[in-house]
């Protein structure tokens, strides 16, 4: 019994060793790419067009956020000593939106405190808008890339079965390749591009609500700056 089955085992092996061995069939990434047709060409603009934004967001919420963490000290110091003037040409050494808040409210000293903080908050809201600039065209590619990648996989299937159709009954796997690549490589490259989009955009996102936190936090020091000068009666010289 034990010698027949190693009898059989020898026979498979040979049988599989008598196998024709397939040639492995090696390509790059951008052959792999262009085999999704046009609309690939679509996906890498789209790419360029979200690298770019998220590039210049990064950088210009960077410097937005970088000011020094004794400005606020500063600048209490300067208006408790009437020194306003010297208070402005502080915040004008840091392109930043809080120092240009700051500012704002400062040119405003001597006026009633509703309208130092109604002419603060409208710069607030201009910086903001600054900020968010550019992210839903970031939003639309994270959305729209993976729809783009879809159309290609539907258009890659209607290839292939108008293809199955006109073979009548030849049909060849070959016949089916072109489709089904076109398919499944739009679906690959559109989520690719939604996916880095998506969390491009959510990371931008997050760092732009921390800024608009420090801003508020020092519009309060600010305004608490400006109440209590005024609350101690105290009038403020100029340089």
């Amino acid at each position: 019994m034990l010698f027949s089955l190693l009898q059989i085992a020898g026979e498979a092996g040979t049988a599989i060793e008598a196998l024709p061995q397939q040639e492995v069939v090696n390509f790059s990434l951008l052959q792999l790419a262009a085999k999704g047709g046009w609309l690939m060409l679509v996906l890498l603009a789209l790419s360029i067009i979200a690298i770019y934004i998220f590039g210049k967001k990064w950088w210009m919420i960077r410097k937005a956020g970088t000011i020094d963490r004794n400005f606020m000290k500063d600048i209490n110091d300067l208006i408790r000593d009437g020194k306003t003037r010297s208070a402005v040409n502080l915040c004008q050494r840091y392109d930043s939106p809080v120092a240009r808040l700051i500012e704002k409210g400062i040119e405003r000293i001597g006026r009633p405190l509703q309208d130092i903080q109604t002419a603060v908050e409208n710069v607030g809201n201009v910086e903001v808008a600054r900020l968010e600039k550019g992210l839903p065209m970031l939003a639309t590619i994270a959305g729209g890339a993976p729809m783009i990648g879809f159309l290609g996989t539907v258009m890659g299937m209607i290839q292939a079965f108008f293809n199955m159709a006109n073979a009548g009954n030849n049909i060849d796997i070959t016949l089916l390749s072109g489709g089904i690549y076109t398919a499944m490589v739009t679906t690959v490259g559109g989520l690719i591009v939604g996916i880095l989009a998506y969390f491009g955009y959510n990371y931008l996102t997050s760092r732009i609500s921390d800024l608009v936190f420090m801003m508020e936090s020092n519009t309060i020091d600010f305004l608490d700056i400006v109440g209590g000068q005024s609350a101690s009666g105290k009038q403020e010289p100029t340089e």
